[in-house]
């Protein structure tokens, strides 16, 4: 029978939760388990696919389609389980559900409330069916203890603690043990009363995890497992990592995976395979060089905007053996087009990456970045939103249409980019793609595609045919092909119909590619995406020419 694992957080946000989890999962993988993971937002926002990059961070899309939060990105990468739109919910979600079975007249009449019907629809989602063979489902629980929009997940986590057979629930805690360096002192009492907290409303941890700078000291361990009812053992110390795939290693020198199969009375589990972790962090720690990478977004404010980028940056340079370094530009820095400022910016990088984003502002910056990278042959990579603003910056600067735009900027006479219902130019058939999100048509999850032979992209996935996951509205319009063709800019894959354009490139330059898809979000630090490892390629050697 599939076994819960319910890790909660407390004191404060941004501890860590997502990744722990997802360093759970991959240790529990690592000795033999089937796990799946699972996240409980509280927010009331049906899904974050409408909130601010600013606000949430990025949106990780699944393969079937789903807008969902970027912790399912960590479950993800640690594990290579793929996540599905029924392994995040929202408090959104729930009520909506809930609301709509009410007019439907499925309570038959009665009063609808947070317990048990709230309750009993979170229990139904944490329940539902992970798949075949799954030993273990992790469920995190977004927000922190004590939070009021947090409370109906609590409880009906507490009743599941109650309801399934026991020995099939473990309850870890994250909480934070601060360091106040004048006093010179590691303080406990936010723990305390975080724990506190939790078992005021019906939950005893079973096993704290303690974010922390420096070493817990023995008195100060035996002091939290005295205040907070939990063993010695399980007060599991968690420093800063040197890097996030080094979590896994770290947590097990402290006993997390053992313990956590301890409070399920597991003391027979096949010790942990960790080699491929322990080759990862070696490669991490002694890179044979290092690049620097421009990514010129308009969110670079909030790094958490880009994560699943970040990390599939990182990935290519574990498979080219370099570190990456990271230069943030926002696009509205090279609005002026002042030549002298964005060589100052550009000129030592090696490579471009402009990224996905939604609405105009800072795109003049970032045709302008497409513009230098071509012109001075640094490696670029356009995605999405970049991939559209190299298919515009070819139509105004090489092909002399100085009107081309995006209709997602307002009216233009040439839209080279836009929705394919407005498409006033060519023979390109009007169509509806599936997803509805802001009251207009998106493209969301797994599309296919199709690569010309013997183009570069072909080479580096190594076939004709691919399926990459898509988040976007507008579309670059298939009636500018032969115009911008023309130019060197070349339409190497294409929808199956042949109608939507999915990635360009420059056989005269030596790596430009731009694609309408996020292969970020497939990438995995043990499986780097080939476009990826292929851009960091082209980085690396570009920093040993300059």
């Amino acid at each position: 029978m599939t076994r819960y694992i319910f890790i909660t957080g407390g004191v404060v946000s941004s501890l860590g939760k997502g990744l722990a989890s997802a360093a759970l999962g991959a240790l529990l993988q690592a000795r033999g388990y089937k796990v799946r993971l699972r996240k409980l937002d509280p927010y009331l926002n049906v899904d974050p696919g409408t909130m601010s990059p600013y606000q949430h961070g990025e949106v990780f899309v699944t393969e079937d389609g789903a807008e969902t939060d970027l912790d399912l990105g960590h479950y993800e990468r640690f594990t290579g389980v793929n996540a599905t739109r029924g392994d995040n919910v929202t408090t959104g979600q729930i009520y909506k559900t809930i609301l709509e079975k009410e007019r439907r007249g499925d309570y038959l009449g009665a009063t609808v409330q947070v317990i048990p019907h709230v309750t009993d629809e979170i229990k139904r989602f944490v329940l539902s069916d992970p798949g075949e063979g799954v030993d273990f489902v992790l469920v995190e629980i977004g927000g922190t203890v004590g939070d009021i929009e947090g409370l109906p997940f609590f409880e009906a986590i507490r009743q599941l603690g109650q309801q399934l057979p026991r020995g099939h629930v473990c309850f870890v805690h994250l909480t934070l043990l601060p360091y106040i360096k004048t006093a010179g002192e590691m303080k406990t009492k936010p723990t305390q009363h975080s724990v506190k907290e939790l078992r005021s409303i019906g939950i005893q941890p079973d096993i704290l995890l303690c974010r922390c700078e420096t070493e817990i000291p023995a008195s100060e361990r035996r002091k939290i497992a005295l205040f907070c009812n939990v063993r010695e053992s399980a007060v599991i110390e968690a420093q800063d990592s040197s890097s996030i795939y080094t979590v896994p290693l770290d947590y097990h020198r402290q006993g997390l995976d053992t313990e956590v199969l301890e409070v399920f009375g597991i003391t027979d589990a096949p010790a942990p395979d960790l080699s491929r972790w322990e080759t990862i962090g070696h490669t991490l720690t002694h890179p044979d060089g290092e690049v620097n990478i421009a990514i010129v977004g308009k969110y670079t404010g909030l790094t958490d905007a880009y994560k699943s980028l970040v990390e599939a940056l990182v990935h290519g340079g574990v498979a080219n053996n370099v570190r990456v370094r990271f230069d943030w530009v926002e696009g509205e820095a090279f609005e002026g087009g002042e030549e002298a400022m964005i060589a100052e910016r550009l000129t030592g990088v090696h490579g471009v990456l402009v990224p996905g984003a939604f609405g105009q502002r800072g795109s003049e910056g970032m045709i302008e970045a497409v513009r230098f990278a071509r012109e001075h042959e640094i490696p670029y990579f356009g995605i999405c939103f970049g991939m559209q603003m190299a298919m515009i910056e070819a139509a105004r600067n090489l092909v002399g249409l100085k009107d081309a735009s995006s209709t997602e900027f307002g009216p233009t006479s040439e839209p080279v980019v836009g929705l394919m219902t407005e498409w006033v130019r060519g023979n390109a058939r009007e169509t509806r793609v599936e997803g509805d999100n802001l009251g207009g048509t998106m493209r969301l999850g797994a599309y296919d595609a199709v690569l010309t032979p013997g183009s570069k992209v072909f080479d580096i996935y190594g076939g004709p045919a691919i399926s990459e996951r898509h988040r976007h509205r507008y579309e670059v319009n298939i009636g500018y092909r032969e115009a911008i063709e023309g130019t060197g800019l070349t339409f190497s894959g294409l929808s199956p119909d042949g109608v939507l354009p999915e990635i360009c490139e420059r056989a005269d330059h030596p790596w430009f590619i731009g694609v309408q898809f996020h292969p970020e979000l497939k990438s995995r630090p043990f499986e780097p995406h080939p476009l990826f490892a292929s851009f960091i390629g082209a980085a690396k050697e570009r920093s040993r020419l300059v």
